[in-house]
């Protein structure tokens, strides 16, 4: 049982005690000391608030510890930076079980080491709901930033968008439904398996996100800027339109082009617009970048264009409309 802080502290210094050639001092003592080759320091942090980005009621703590520590090294993915360390700051509850942690650091211990970014330490506090505070820093030669498209470029978009919004819409349909008993007949009970056995990938997509560290490097040199898509396609397309100042043509066959067939799964079965979760939808942890079309990078598939102007618009092929959407915490 981790009965108190020292004890805990113990656990999760073991937990997390792999190390990388950039760490010189992990967890254990009062901070961490951090040697790097010569490249610019890239830093980030991104909470993670029970009831405000995730819900236990479909999600596992393994899995909530996953998602919390790849949604935070995406942001260094979008910089096209290579991660050196993470800090790990959690609020617990007092009711949260020594299991659950257990999941939970799991789940942030296992996300680690497949994005190569050891946990050297952090801090520990109770309080009346779980959060998760990840503070992840890299290294990048060359970072890229949010504010250099330019006019003339294309858009790229590099992995799937518009399957994590599908997934949870998916598992609030599918709570609903068993609330209401649906499912007990035989027959409802096969299409209900049928449903979850189609959706499969999205419920993955939302619940195991995956930050695009290869595809970020993959970047580097080529794009003008870049940014991850946590927000929703249309929301971050408006950050990096504004950012750069320019106006930014997502073009909407180009779009559907590249939705993932996954996507129009989710389509025929929820009976909701593909193209609307692909732009209103968050949590995909895909990055959106702009740059010549002559050194877009394999795997990044052209979606529109930058040109003169402001803000972020959808070519509807007869007119241009302004994009809309996508989650904002301060108007929730």
């Amino acid at each position: 049982m981790l009965s108190s802080e020292r004890q805990l502290v113990s656990f999760l210094g073991e937990r997390f005690s792999w190390s990388a050639p950039g760490v010189r001092l992990g967890i254990g003592d009062d901070a961490a000391v951090l040697a790097p080759p010569g490249a610019p320091i890239v830093v980030s942090v991104d909470a993670s608030v029970d009831g405000v980005h995730f819900d236990l009621g479909y999600l596992t703590h393994q899995d909530v510890g996953y998602r919390a520590f790849q949604a935070a090294v995406s942001d260094l993915a979008a910089m096209g930076a290579e991660p050196l360390a993470a800090l790990s700051a959690l609020v617990l509850p007092r009711q949260l079980s020594s299991d659950a942690i257990d999941q939970l650091t799991a789940g942030q211990a296992l996300a680690s080491r497949e994005t190569g970014c050891p946990v050297v330490g952090g801090n520990i506090s109770r309080g009346g709901e779980l959060s998760l505070t990840t503070t992840v820093i890299g290294r990048a030669l060359e970072p890229i930033q949010r504010r250099g498209a330019r006019p003339g470029e294309q858009i790229w978009l590099v992995g799937d968008v518009g399957l994590a919004a599908a997934g949870l819409s998916f598992l609030r349909l599918q709570h609903s439904r068993r609330a209401r008993g649906w499912g007990s007949s035989s027959g409802a009970s096969a299409r209900l398996l049928a449903s979850e056995a189609a959706l499969a990938p999205c419920v993955d997509a939302w619940r195991r996100p995956r930050a695009r560290l290869a595809e970020g490097l993959a970047l580097v040199g080529r794009a003008s800027a870049a940014i991850d898509l946590s927000d929703g396609l249309a929301a971050d397309a408006r950050q990096l339109a504004d950012a750069s100042g320019v106006r930014l043509v997502i073009e909407r066959e180009r779009l559907r082009a590249a939705l993932s067939p996954a996507l129009w799964v989710a389509q025929a079965q929820l009976r909701r617009s593909a193209l609307r979760f692909a732009l209103s939808g968050g949590e995909d942890y895909a990055l959106l970048a702009t740059g010549p079309s002559a050194r877009r990078p394999d795997g990044a598939v052209p979606i529109g264009h930058v040109e003169l102007g402001r803000g972020a618009f959808l070519d509807e092929g007869d007119r241009l409309t302004l994009l809309r959407g996508g989650f904002d915490h301060l108007k929730r």
